[in-house]
């Protein structure tokens, strides 16, 4: 297999731009996809323009992958070789001439319908509590079945990533639960506000009493072990929940964040909070939900006749 240095090249990616573990994980694995087709090909460094059009052809025509696979693992490519050009200047990049089109067919976001989102706010109306049972994580406790109701409030009402919510530290939280210091992409840290009173007062009590129980530095949300709650467990909370009433299709996190987004462009709130909100490096990115909510408006006036009205 052709020798390409990704470990030094995700480790700088990691140490130089902060990226989460998500996305390095996804550099590695698209450069071994490389790796093993030039090694299939009997390619030799350094790596031409025709190797690159082939490699693309291999993944559209081959491999059958998806056009934001291919652009992500190219856009990978380009990435690796334009770094290790900067250090080795006798490896030029063979993207330097190559230009190559990928169509990504632009799809709106689902956002969940109010009424799905009221049915799920009433799925638990006990007290929230911070204690875990133990036991496995399959059959979740009542208390922690409130939990889980309570993350889904902050989902719907700050449109957090998953990831965002899971990282919290008990720190992180103002004493009287109206604000979180959230850690975002790229470390980037922001500061978001929970204006609802009756679920701030909520939060606060489930705060104090992690507070009480353990260090400043410790996981916000654990799990029925007393460990830090992680995502795919909460995506198994969902799935049940989801199963329990009867939701198709079933809820997820990132759904939630596109309801809270699309529910705030609905009722008026301005596009840049919620792109502050949402952490979007990028307008572009959170204009989308203008769309939803324009999609919204259109089925609302067809459901109602204004001149069988008049």
């Amino acid at each position: 297999m052709p020798h390409l240095d990704h470990a030094a090249f995700v480790n700088s990616r990691r140490d130089e731009r902060s990226l989460g573990h998500h996305t390095l994980r996804a550099y590695a694995q698209d450069l071994r996809t490389f790796a093993r087709f030039a090694k299939a090909q009997q390619s030799s460094d350094p790596f031409s323009k025709d190797d690159i059009l082939a490699y693309h052809r291999h993944l559209r025509d081959e491999l059958g992958a998806k056009p934001a696979t291919i652009e992500r693992r190219l856009v990978t490519l380009k990435s690796y070789f334009a770094w290790r050009e900067e250090r080795h200047s006798a490896l030029p990049t063979p993207f330097s001439d190559v230009r190559i089109n990928v169509k990504i067919p632009r799809r709106l976001p689902r956002p969940i319908d109010r009424e799905t989102l009221k049915a799920v706010l009433r799925a638990d109306d006990g007290a929230i509590d911070s204690r875990s049972s133990p036991g496995v994580d399959r059959a979740v406790p009542e208390a922690q079945s409130a939990v889980t109701v309570l993350i889904i409030k902050l989902l719907i009402v700050k449109g957090l990533r998953i990831s965002e919510l899971m990282n919290l530290k008990v720190r992180d939280v103002s004493p009287d639960g109206s604000q979180i210091l959230v850690n975002g992409k790229g470390s980037k840290e922001r500061i978001v506000f929970v204006p609802n009173r009756e679920l701030q007062e909520g939060f606060q009590r489930y705060c104090q009493a992690r507070s009480d129980d353990s260090s400043m530095t410790s996981p916000l949300f654990l799990n029925t072990m007393g460990r830090r709650l992680r995502s795919a467990t909460f995506r198994k909370r969902l799935r049940a929940l989801s199963k329990r009433l009867g939701i198709e299709p079933h809820l997820t996190p990132h759904r939630f964040r596109h309801s809270a987004a699309t529910l705030l462009i609905e009722e008026g709130i301005d596009i840049r909070m919620v792109q502050a909100l949402l952490g979007h490096a990028n307008l572009k990115t959170t204009e989308i939900y203008v769309r939803v909510s324009n999609h919204a408006l259109r089925r609302a006036l067809e459901r109602v006749d204004i001149l069988a009205v008049l």
